[in-house]
């Protein structure tokens, strides 16, 4: 994946330089960037919704269920990305951005350029999603 420039920039900062005003800029900039872009896609699965229309016809009547529950499922995920970033955004403006929330190591630049809205860094994402494949095998789940 080939960065930006401004992320290339950013990334041949000093270490430490992590975290300082030109990153944040670039991270809220980019993060409210998305948060727009998200809301207007979350507003035209709203409206296809509320647009969806009832038909007699029992074939018609699944293939607008299908159709709307698939809407709800997108819209269910877009409205917990945008809890992330609001959150993110959140943590630039307390000053919390970019560390860790389980540790409080930085996260990296790397990640967050993949990532804007992770809040662990990468050992600690890890160790979660294995407590959380061993609690679902636990479970019977696979």
């Amino acid at each position: 994946m080939q960065a930006d420039p401004e992320a290339q920039q950013l990334l041949a900062m000093p270490e430490e330089a992590y975290m300082n005003a030109a990153q944040l800029d670039y991270f809220r900039r980019r993060l409210l960037a998305e948060q727009a872009e998200v809301e207007g896609h979350l507003e035209e699965v709203r409206k296809a919704i509320g647009d969806n229309e009832r038909s007699g016809d029992e074939l018609d009547r699944a293939a607008v269920e299908e159709e709307l529950r698939l809407l709800l499922r997108q819209a269910d995920r877009e409205t917990r990305l945008l809890r992330k970033i609001r959150q993110a955004l959140r943590r630039i403006e307390e000053g919390d951005y970019g560390y860790c929330a389980e540790t409080g190591q930085p996260i990296g630049l790397p990640r967050l350029l993949l990532r804007p809205t992770a809040e662990l860094c990468l050992e600690a994402k890890e160790r979660q999603e294995q407590r959380e494949h061993h609690y679902s095998k636990s479970r019977g789940d696979q």
